[in-house]
């Protein structure tokens, strides 16, 4: 059992060498969808897809082994609707949380304000939550589906391990396996966008060395 400072020393290491990494890598969840559909560019989107593979696997492995202490959320309505609003913010932001702490590291203000914002967000969350329990209260939130509440019950793969008795890490490895396709697809992509644009410098080369020889014969003429 760790004291309180050492665990304080860790959790203070551990989120150096995790801002570090997301500094130097410009690693950001929006950018990884926004570049896909908007620019057709995929560095981040395929980041993203092998973060998901990796905890995929750890998590339904962790699951399977009956590990670890997950947390369960009731999915209703509302969290459809907040995550929307989540994204929509995150695309007018320009960035996701964890660029948002980067940035603001870094100085930017729009970043700052961003961040600010965002806990403003939190708070008054929880003062609506408090004051009028909506969503509805935990004692509605069984996990089972409550119409009523607005709750769609929860699934994920503990859940379905325990009503089919199929491992979790079964429904990771699938779920692995659709994220790798995708991820092959990308590069696939990426490699005839490159071909594609390779294709068109040498026909530009071509054209620009076609009408090079072209003034150069007619310079000779002139001559």
């Amino acid at each position: 059992m760790l004291s309180p400072v050492v665990e304080c020393v860790v959790a203070f290491v551990f989120g150096s060498v995790a801002g570090l990494l997301m500094q130097r890598s410009r690693f950001c969840n929006t950018a990884a969808l926004r570049d896909a559909i908007m620019f057709k560019t995929y560095r981040n989107t395929k980041a993203m897809l092998v973060a998901m593979m990796i905890l995929t696997v750890g998590f339904t492995g962790f699951m399977s082994l009956g590990a670890g202490h997950p947390l369960r959320f009731d999915v209703g309505l509302n969290t459809f609707a907040g995550l929307f609003l989540f994204g929509i913010g995150m695309v007018l932001a320009g960035a996701c949380t964890v660029s948002t702490w980067v940035k603001t590291g870094e100085g930017n203000l729009g970043a700052l304000w961003a961040l600010i914002f965002t806990f403003v967000g939190m708070f008054l969350f929880s003062v609506v939550w408090s004051a009028s329990w909506w969503p509805p209260a935990p004692q509605s939130m069984t996990g089972q589906i409550n119409v009523p509440a607005l709750q769609l019950g929860f699934a994920n793969a503990q859940t379905l391990q325990e009503k089919l008795g199929v491992p979790a890490i079964v429904f990771g490895l699938v779920q692995t396996a659709l994220l790798f396709a995708l991820y092959r697809g990308i590069v696939k992509r990426e490699r005839a966008q490159h071909t594609e644009h390779e294709k068109h410098q040498q026909e530009h080369q071509k054209k620009k060395a076609a009408k090079a020889a072209v003034q150069a014969a007619a310079a000779t003429q002139d001559r």
